[in-house]
């Protein structure tokens, strides 16, 4: 799937400020400093789309991009970003769990680790919450241009079998670079596949 047309719909706190025209939503998410805004602008060929900062921690609302006409992008705040206060980051679990628990749209949840890390607690706590849930999502290993081959096939191996002693067999597992655009045609085709299911279920 190719992405011809991406555009900015509304940002909200709660779902029912979300925008009234309804589509499906596959969602990203992340730590404050994954890359996920830069993972976005490179999927949808607008390098402003979704806003990037050296400063982690800027997305504090949820919001949707409208792709094709046909579905929603939807880039949620990041989690577990440490430089806030207590209130601050209860505000903001709400508003992600407020999204993640009650949208109907939501098709699919795009978890996003740092290839070059391994995967961290609060990381496989989010998972674990998500598997508890039955929150369908599959994880995005992101900046992968900042590995040699063999070393980011090391790392990814170790996060893989770190995420085996939970689960007996593992979601779809993506690796990417925003700088590369790496995984770009993966992740996008298989957004792509999901759509085309979901209109062959409609007939």
């Amino acid at each position: 799937m190719k992405i011809s047309e991406a555009s900015f719909a509304g940002s909200s706190t709660r779902i029912s400020e979300k925008p009234k025209q309804r589509f499906p939503e596959f969602a990203f998410i992340g730590r404050s400093n994954v890359g996920k805004s830069s993972l976005i602008n490179m999927l949808c060929n607008k390098r402003k789309l979704a806003m990037t900062s050296g400063t982690p921690g800027k997305t504090r609302l949820v919001n949707h991009f409208l792709i094709n006409g046909e579905w929603y992008l939807v880039d949620l705040p990041g989690y577990g970003y440490a430089k806030m206060s207590k209130t601050g980051r209860q505000k903001l679990e709400q508003v992600i769990n407020n999204y993640i628990n009650f949208s109907e749209e939501m098709h699919l949840l795009f978890v996003l680790i740092d290839s070059r890390h391994d995967i961290g607690k609060i990381d496989l706590d989010f998972l674990m919450q998500l598997g508890n849930r039955g929150i369908p999502f599959s994880i995005i290993f992101t900046k992968a241009d900042k590995l040699g081959k063999n070393a980011l096939a090391a790392q990814i191996e170790r996060n893989r079998q770190a995420l085996l002693e939970y689960w007996e067999e593992l979601p779809p597992v993506f690796i990417s670079s925003a700088e590369t655009g790496e995984g770009k045609e993966e992740i996008l085709d298989y957004i792509g596949s999901l759509l085309e299911e979901m209109k062959k279920e409609e007939k």
